[in-house]
């Protein structure tokens, strides 16, 4: 993992660049997911957890983490994923919120 003062300022290599950007907020935490392209044209995703953390004197930082995902990766990290997810659906439906169900029946 790669510790990241700041996720989404300009790398410092200018030759890559970012295709896309998605933003999951949860909680107290906040998931970004970048696409960028290598000078070679090739993406890759970096993912970044950010936390919100409140210290005792009232100021806010926030922890970063940040992984580098690169397109040998994809299938595996995806099929491994998509497992353990399942995994806990199946083991632990009842931890899961309420929007994570999947409704049964016919759509209204």
């Amino acid at each position: 993992m790669f510790l990241n003062s700041n996720p989404h300022r300009e790398t410092e290599d200018h030759e890559e660049r970012q295709v896309l950007s998605k933003t999951v907020k949860a909680g107290r935490r906040t998931y970004f997911f970048d696409v960028r392209a290598t000078r070679g044209d090739d993406y890759y995703l970096t993912i970044t957890e950010s936390r919100k953390m409140t210290q005792t004197d009232g100021s806010v930082t926030y922890d970063r983490h940040k992984i580098f995902l690169y397109k040998e990766d994809f299938s595996k990290f995806a099929d491994t994923l998509q497992e353990v997810v399942d995994f806990i659906r199946r083991e632990r439906p009842q931890e899961l919120r309420k929007e994570e169900t999947v409704p049964t029946g016919d759509p209204v």
